[in-house]
Parts: C-alpha cells; sequence; structure tokens
C-alpha cells in the first residue's frame, strides 16, 4: 500500500502524513467516547481491526484511483462499512493539513471543463467506456436499447473527458449501450461548447469523426479513408 504507483505519495510522504493526522483523528476519537455516557471503562472493549496506521492509505488510494470501497474491503479484510467509516473520518483531516482540491479548480459541469482547458488552449481527451450490466427482463419495451453495437453485450456508456496529463475533468451521466460516442457527445453539448468557446484542442478516437468539422477543428480524430490523401483545411 505505501508504494508510490498505488497512493500516489512517497513512503516517507505517507509516514510523515501518519504522524501528523494521527494525534488528531485520536483526539476525535477520543471526544466522540465522551460524548456519550459509558457502562465500560474507556479502552475496553473490542479492539480496532482496522487500525489507524492502514487508513490514511485507503483513503489515499479511494482519491487518487476512484477505487470503490469494495475493492478496499479486499485488500484489509474488513467489511465494507468500516471502510467508509474510516475513509470519512480520515478526509476531513487530510483537507486540514492542505491535501485538498483548491476551491477554483473544483470543476461540476462540462461546460467549466471546456472553459478551464480553454483559459491556456490546453489539450483534452475524450472517450466513451462502457460497463456491462445485467440483461434487462423479458418484455421490457426497450430492452435492445442496451446492446453495445461493438462489444454485443448488455452495457451502459459513459463520456469521459481527462487533460493532457490524464486527470479525469468530466465523467457523463450513463446512457443505454445502444447510444454512439457522437451522438452521446452531441446530447451532452459538446459541440456546441467547443464552438462558442475559447480553442482548444480535444484528442478523440474514430468513434468521434464529424465533430471536427462542426467544432472548426477542435476535436482531432484520426482521418476518414475518404480523407486520407485530400484532407480538408481544418
Amino acid at each position: 500500500m505505501a508504494e508510490y504507483r498505488v497512493t500516489g505519495l512517497s513512503a516517507e510522504v505517507i509516514a510523515e502524513l501518519i504522524a501528523e493526522v494521527g494525534p488528531l483523528w485520536h483526539e476525535q476519537h477520543q471526544e466522540r467516547l465522551a460524548a456519550r455516557p459509558r457502562r465500560r471503562a474507556v479502552g475496553a472493549g473490542a479492539k480496532h481491526k482496522f487500525v489507524f496506521v492502514d487508513r490514511p492509505p485507503a483513503t489515499l488510494v479511494s482519491l487518487c484511483h476512484g477505487t470503490t470501497h469494495d475493492v478496499l474491503v479486499c485488500w484489509f479484510g474488513v467489511d465494507r462499512s468500516t471502510i467508509t467509516r474510516a475513509i470519512g473520518e480520515v478526509r476531513p483531516l487530510l483537507a486540514q493539513g492542505g491535501c485538498t482540491i483548491a476551491p477554483d479548480l473544483r470543476l461540476r459541469t462540462l461546460a467549466e471543463v471546456v472553459e478551464y482547458l480553454g483559459v491556456d488552449g490546453g489539450t483534452g481527451i475524450i472517450d466513451g467506456t462502457e460497463v456491462r450490466v445485467r440483461r434487462p427482463a423479458a418484455g421490457r419495451k426497450d430492452r435492445d436499447t442496451f446492446v453495445s453495437g461493438k462489444t454485443r453485450q448488455n452495457v451502459v456508456k459513459t463520456m469521459v473527458l481527462t487533460d493532457a496529463d490524464r486527470r479525469v475533468m468530466f465523467c457523463s451521466p450513463v446512457r443505454p449501450g445502444s447510444c454512439a460516442d457522437i451522438t452521446q457527445a452531441r446530447q451532452l453539448g459538446l459541440d456546441r461548447l467547443l464552438t462558442d468557446g475559447p480553442f482548444m484542442e480535444i484528442l478523440a478516437d474514430a468513434g468521434y469523426q464529424g465533430m471536427g468539422a462542426q467544432t472548426g477543428g477542435r476535436v482531432v480524430t484520426p482521418p476518414h479513408r475518404k480523407f486520407k490523401k485530400n484532407a480538408p483545411a481544418w
């Protein structure tokens, strides 16, 4: 868990973070114990199976990679409620120590993401990702709309936009798997935001061919086979 590729921090930094946050967590824990009447002496009862030293790394993994709590449950061998409660306790303590996102960089909508990337003429990357779902019940009128034309499986699809450093900036609501990538982008208004907004570059795969002409070349895709020799000006 102390591996840099897992937590995003070196082992030395994690040790300093634990030494800084540990007393604050212990103080809060004692306050919670003293806030209600007790029938047993302080220190009696069951001990923490999920010790504090493991809680900051688990929180860092959840924040860095968006790992679900079910995955952390398998790593640490505790209940899901324990992981959820631990992350809820440690996140505010990390924020007090400066491990948080600046308020002016908190992007909530696709329009804010496009505006943020367009300030410095940044580069973004978009792609659609599919997640398998249970096959809808027989007789449901929209049963076939969840079948993906690419994988031939029942899926839901979402569009993810990252910056050049592959940091996730936006993740759209899910759509049935039969929805094409470019259709989902148009329904989200990406073509309109790029056309009316500042000039920037969005890298995309062949599923978004056609948006380059609509956005004045702001969306860059692999050339269509009919444009390989005589590419248009955009």
